[in-house]
């Protein structure tokens, strides 16, 4: 699926190296072939033990989420509230095991190697203390890596001790900056494409950043000032970066970040990782205290921070940047981490502005901009005037727990500007229309209208007859009329927008026998040069007399790719395209835009032709 703000999976499955994707359909005779064995298994084993000394379903079960993430990498315990106060308060980062949590592992190898020279001494004679200390740190550091699943940022950290260990053993000296550039290529060699990922443009820059702003500089790093000024290094030399992929700034990350780090580094994880070693070799009875403590440590200020996303200004969320604006950002960062006493310094502030407050485009008045977004089997179009916006569905939730109001619906609102929802149409309440509903109203409330008013008590009826207008743009409901009974699909509200003599027709999921209705009750009133094809292209709709009326220029299809239900049906595609009609499926397409004034429409724009990417492939074939 591809929308602006949205999740690139091709570019994630690229990066992974996956060629498909499937699922396991539940039956009595599925069965397990072989059992895990390596380091996954492992790391699942480990999981579930730390689970297990919580007291597993317990009343502290949801207590072990936090340090399972932090000991094994196992973040599946997280939910949804879980990373939207981390992402609030800008401490992702802390939640993935970094280089800073292998480096803790290496550093605690290393003093156990220096106590046990000091209670043997005669090792010295044998083998150097700088150097048995050295290969301890990376055999610890690469042991702890791999349990946690060889993430990049502990890879970068074992590539670069690797390196100081080399130093150390060939008793050459190395610059902080020839080590880094040495990790760096180790892991272009191992892994070319990581560079699709934010993990390592974020995790190399992050130490690059630091590694050029204190250069050759001794850092204290429980000393407040120095701490201090680290933290300001990396939140703003992170800022262009962390906005050009993930769309948006944590406005308390610099504060919270200042307290959270240290108490992390120093607090949290040497007790999680101390429990987690204790398990290791079955010390159960150390092990669940020093979890219980741990654990507190962590929930307590996580609770604390439990509704920093509803704080005002905890975030800003902001509309997809251009490569130019991220070019400014990152001179203004550059300039505003000179050395003291720079003239002018203070001004390239200005440069960050294009990144932070983007030019919107602002419609002129009877225009309208559709977005029909690609939410896979399911519905969200976004309609947009020179001052209104209205969402007409909110895309499919499915069983598995992926909900496209918050995965694709809600980022795209974001990355297109979209300050507000004046209105939400649900058209009827089948989980593929009004299934992302909740997460679109948590992030933009909006009144809602649906034909589906008990399943959705927040609704008001959707009716035949009703009209307004914004910025010159007319809206009118066709359907459902008053006391229509809840037929689910039958029932969709059936929107027409008009601007002048052009028109768009938003049908839902109605079939051919509720287009012969419309057909006695608006005749050649339907005709809209712009449909979105009722059904996503089932076979039950789209009849003859009711392409013949409505004669678009353009029928768009709302569809997942291979989908099960083999939507948009090859017959009903052929005969929209026959009825003078070019078809378009966001399937193929991703996302589709298309602008409607008084001179009729524009030439339709689909973002998988303008993100277009190198290993992007053509879906038509």
């Amino acid at each position: 699926m591809r929308n602006p703000g949205g999740f690139d999976f091709e570019r994630w499955a690229l990066q992974r190296g996956v060629a498909a994707t499937g699922y396991v359909r539940e039956s009595p005779d599925n069965r397990v072939l072989q059992a895990a064995s390596g380091v996954d298994a492992l790391r699942s084993k480990l999981s579930t033990a730390l689970w297990a000394a919580m007291g597993g379903d317990g009343p502290l079960h949801r207590e072990s989420r936090y340090l399972r993430a932090l000991a094994v990498a196992d973040t599946r315990g997280l939910d949804e509230q879980d990373w939207e106060v981390l992402r609030a308060t800008g401490l992702s980062h802390l939640i993935a095991i970094s280089g800073l949590h292998v480096g803790l592992v290496a550093g605690f190898a290393a003093l156990l190697m220096r106590l046990l020279y000091r209670g043997l001494p005669g090792l010295g004679l044998r083998l150097p203390l700088p150097i048995s200390a050295a290969l301890a740190a990376l055999v610890a550091a690469f042991g702890y890596a791999a349990l946690a699943g060889f993430g990049l940022p502990t890879l970068r950290t074992v590539a670069m001790l690797a390196a100081v260990v080399l130093a150390v053993l060939s008793r050459r000296a190395q610059s902080t900056w020839q080590v880094f550039a040495l990790a760096l290529l180790v892991l272009l060699l191992l892994d070319p494409l990581g560079i699709l990922g934010a993990g390592f443009w974020l995790s190399f820059a992050g130490v690059g950043w630091l590694l050029w702003c204190l250069p050759g500089r001794e850092t204290h790093w429980l000393r407040w000032r120095s701490w201090l000024h680290v933290q300001w290094v990396a939140s703003l030399a992170l800022l262009p970066l962390t906005v050009w992929f993930f769309g948006q700034a944590s406005l308390l990350g610099f504060a919270v970040n200042l307290l959270a780090v240290p108490w992390v580094t120093l607090v949290v994880v040497p007790l999680d990782l101390l429990a987690t070693a204790a398990l290791m070799v079955s010390l159960n009875s150390l092990a669940k205290p020093l979890l219980m403590l741990s654990a507190w440590a962590m929930n307590t200020p996580m609770q604390w921070l439990s509704d920093a996303p509803q704080w005002p200004l905890a975030r800003l969320f902001l509309s997809e940047p251009d490569g130019l604006n991220l070019w400014l950002a990152m001179l203004a960062a550059a300039i505003l981490l000179l050395p003291r006493g720079v003239p002018g310094k203070a001004l390239a502030g200005f440069l960050l502005l294009p990144l932070l407050w983007p030019r919107s485009e602002v419609l002129p008045p009877e225009h309208v901009d559709v977005h029909v977004l690609d939410v896979g089997q399911g519905l969200a179009v976004v309609l947009r005037t020179a001052h209104h916006s209205l969402l007409y569905d909110t895309g499919p939730r499915f069983g598995t727990g992926l909900d496209m109001g918050e995965a694709a619906v809600v980022p795209a609102l974001r990355a297109l500007g979209i300050p507000r929802l004046d209105r939400l149409i649900v058209s009827h309440g089948d989980a593929d229309h009004a299934g992302g509903m909740t997460a679109v109203l948590r992030a933009f409330p909006a009144p809602v209208s649906s034909s589906a008013t008990r399943q959705l008590p927040a609704a008001q009826a959707c009716q035949r007859g009703e009209r307004w207008q914004w910025d010159g743009v007319d809206f009118e409901i066709l359907h459902p009329p008053e006391h229509f009974p809840y037929l689910r699909n039958e029932s969709s509200c059936v929107l027409q927008v008009r601007v002048g003599n052009t028109a768009l027709l938003l049908p839902g999921d109605i079939s051919s026998q509720i287009e012969s209705r419309l057909l006695r009750d608006y005749g050649d009133a339907l005709q809209s040069e712009v449909i979105l094809v009722p059904h996503h292209g089932s076979a039950s709709s789209s009849s003859a007399n009711f392409l013949e009326t409505v004669r678009p220029q353009l029928a768009l299809v709302s569809a997942g790719y291979r989908n099960r239900f083999q939507h948009p049906r090859e017959t009903v595609v052929t005969a929209w395209s026959e009825s003078g009609a070019q078809v378009l499926n966001t399937a193929e397409t991703g996302m589709l835009r298309v602008r409607l004034d008084r001179t009729g429409v524009s030439v339709p724009s689909t973002w998988r032709q303008e993100t277009r990417r190198f290993w992007s492939a053509p879906l038509d074939e």
